[in-house]
This record gives structure tokens, C-alpha cells and sequence, in this order.
């Protein structure tokens, strides 16, 4: 309201029909009327909750100075100053640091741990996946699971089943599952996992073994259509949970990128410090990380927002030469409240001493994040 005036709604939309997106989504969100979404709106609320605007009473103040009696006039104040608003936004983005409370060192340490590689139709990076947690101190093992008829799938799920049960760490490698058609993008493999005797068998993993799970692409996006990131656990979903979509550009996007640590605590980040570099290969479509304002507090409440696109300078950016998805508070990768389960799109796994020689500024070595050395370094 703009004193006794209504001038909007706080309104939930649920999409019906999308041919770019999965379909049947809601999203919550402010409609002035005569204007339209509300982007200062939202800008508003996450600087309140971040503490970066203040509020007090029915006044709204930055840095000292007030910039408006009640919501609508200090999100006029936002959209008038749109130099203010882009620095409210920056400092949202920067002040995404935090620690998880890291989980306890397993209560039997494993000098080799045993790593399961389930391949599903689409999926492309498994060899290099193995290679990365070999190179780490692994025994990974590459399962591949069949599909051509249905005692295929009941076959897979019991030899998947026997391998969770045997292994330290289960990792989903990325690719193209379903071949990245809307809602497709990892719908296989999340359906699978979902199969009663899989799901008992990475809660096992878990809550009872103290293992281990990692997705990277493709995978980062079974785990999040999961639940396993960010819940801890396989659940269902609903249409306020946070997920990965179609990139803002529209197209695949396929570079080199660069991302800070925002959190550790977490087993596969034990060997990284907050606010450290490293440089990743990307190649994704759907790798566009959305959530409501109230989930995306809370993951950086919790200190389970682990990693951000940023620019050379460290900082974060919405710019699509930085955030190449267009992910919110470019945000690249997530975990579990405990840490134990890590989500993120970037390829941490294609890296060598003879890789990336055409790019000049590319340093090998250090800038390379030891996701898999750390993942191992906890089992031992």
C-alpha cells in the first residue's frame, strides 16, 4: 500500500505451460499494478534479511542514510537510484561467506575409499571422473546401467544397490541425461534413485556409514531434483523447492570460469579456504540455479551456498561473462546442511598438466579446485 492507496499484490504464479522451462512451477513475487514484477521488490527483502538495508519501524535506511517510510516508498527509492540498487545487490552477493559445522571423521578410516560411478543413458564424463579420484588416492569403479528392457533396470538397480553398499563415495559425473530436453535434464537418473531398495541404500551411505556424495552437472542436477542437495536426503519436491533451469542466454554455454569458495565445513571442501579462486570448465544449458528469497537466506544462513561465479577481481556478478547461466547471487554450487552431499555445474574433473594450453592467462596447478583429493583426504 502507499498509504491508504493499493498499488500491488504479493502474488503466487504457477506456470502451466512453458516451452523453455519445465512446466507447472510457482514462483512468488510483487506486481505493481500499471508496471508489472517487481525486481526492486525482491532486491528489497534480501537486502533487509542480509542486513544491508535496515529497517526500523515503518523506516528503511541504507548505510545511515533513510530511504523511505514503508516498503513502497523505499522500493521507489531503489528503482529511482538505480547506482544504489546495483550496489545493494554486489553486497548480497559478497556477503554470501560462511562455515557448515563439519561432520565427524568417519568412525572407521578407509586408506583407499571405494567410489561408485553410476553411468546412465547421456552421460559423458565418467572417464575423467575416475581418472581425477584415482589420481586422489581412489579405488573408483565405473557402473553402467542398463536400460533396453525392463529386467535390465531391475538388474542395474540390484547391482547399484551391492555397489552403494560396498563404497565410501557415490559421485554422479555429468552429461546430457534426457538429452537436456525441458524437465529431462537428469530425469533419468533421479527416478532411478528413487527406486525404494537405491534410496535405502544412500541413506545408509549417508546417515549410517558416514559416506559421501558429490554431483557435478548432469549430476548436480539429479541431486537437486532429489532433494540430496539441498535437504540431505532423497524427498519429494515441490514448487517452492530451489532447482537448476535453462541458462538466461538460452543456449549452451561451453568456457572456462572462474569461482571463489563461499563456505567451508563440508568434507569436500577441507582443503579450501573462503574467499579462494579456482578456474573450472563449464558446458551446460540448464545449469541456471533459481530459488525464492526466503530458501536462498536460508542456504547462506547455513553456510551451504559453496561456491559462486566470479570475475578475475573476486567478486560475484550477474554479467553473463562472469555467471555464464545467469545463476542467482551466482551461485555455482550448494550442499547438504551437513556437508556431506555436494552439488555444483562447474567440471572440476577435466583438468591436466596439458589441458587449457590455448589460454594464455590459465595458470595449471593451484588454481584448480581439490574437490576430489579432499573428498578422499576425509576417509583417511
Amino acid at each position: 500500500k502507499n498509504g491508504d492507496q493499493v498499488v500491488g499484490n504479493r502474488t503466487k504464479i504457477k506456470i502451466v505451460k512453458n516451452k523453455v522451462a519445465p512446466p507447472f512451477k510457482t514462483a512468488e513475487c510483487e506486481i505493481l499494478y500499471g508496471k508489472g514484477i517487481s525486481a526492486s521488490a525482491s532486491l528489497l527483502n534480501l537486502g533487509v534479511q542480509f542486513d544491508i538495508i535496515n529497517k526500523s519501524g515503518a523506516w528503511f535506511s541504507y548505510k545511515d542514510a533513510r530511504i523511505g517510510q514503508g516498503r513502497d516508498n523505499a522500493r521507489r527509492y531503489l528503482e529511482d537510484n538505480p547506482e544504489v540498487a546495483e550496489e545493494v545487490k554486489q553486497q548480497i552477493m559478497e556477503k554470501i561467506n560462511g562455515k557448515l559445522t563439519a561432520p565427524a571423521a568417519p568412525k572407521i578410516g578407509v586408506a583407499k575409499p571405494k567410489v561408485i560411478i553410476p553411468v546412465f543413458p547421456g552421460t559423458n564424463c565418467e572417464y575423467d571422473t575416475a581418472k581425477a579420484f584415482a589420481r586422489a588416492g581412489a579405488d573408483p569403479e565405473i557402473l553402467v546401467v542398463r536400460n533396453l528392457t525392463p529386467a535390465d533396470v531391475a538388474e542395474s538397480c540390484e547391482a547399484l544397490v551391492k555397489a552403494i553398499d560396498a563404497s565410501q563415495i557415490v559421485m554422479l559425473p555429468g552429461g546430457f541425461s534426457g538429452g537436456d530436453e525441458p524437465d529431462g535434464s537428469a530425469k533419468f537418473i533421479a527416478s532411478f534413485f528413487r527406486n525404494p531398495e537405491v534410496t535405502e541404500a544412500v541413506r545408509r551411505l549417508l546417515q549410517q556409514r558416514d559416506g559421501l556424495m558429490l554431483g557435478i552437472c548432469n549430476g548436480f542436477q539429479a541431486l537437486i531434483k532429489l532433494g540430496l542437495v539441498p535437504y540431505g536426503d532423497i524427498r519429494p519436491i515441490t514448487a517452492c523447492d530451489p532447482t537448476l533451469t535453462f541458462n538466461t542466454i538460452g543456449r549452451h554455454q561451453s568456457m572456462l570460469v572462474h569461482t571463489r569458495v563461499a563456505s567451508t565445513g563440508s568434507p569436500w571442501l577441507s582443503k579450501c579456504e573462503v574467499g579462494e579462486m579456482h578456474t573450472v570448465a563449464i558446458s551446460h544449458g540448464e545449469g541456471r540455479f533459481v530459488a525464492n528469497d526466503e530458501v536462498l537466506a536460508q542456504l547462506i544462513a547455513n553456510g551451504q551456498v559453496a561456491t559462486q561465479y566470479v570475475g578475475e577481481d573476486g567478486k560475484p556478478s550477474m554479467d553473463l561473462s562472469v555467471n555464464p547461466n545467469g545463476s542467482a547471487l551466482a551461485i555455482e554450487g550448494i550442499t547438504s546442511p551437513d556437508g556431506r552431499v555436494l552439488g555444483k555445474m562447474g567440471h572440476a574433473e577435466r583438468r591436466g598438466d596439458n589441458l587449457y594450453r590455448n589460454v594464455p592467462e590459465h595458470v595449471p596447478g593451484d588454481k584448480f579446485m581439490p574437490i576430489f583429493e579432499s573428498g578422499v583426504a576425509y576417509f583417511a
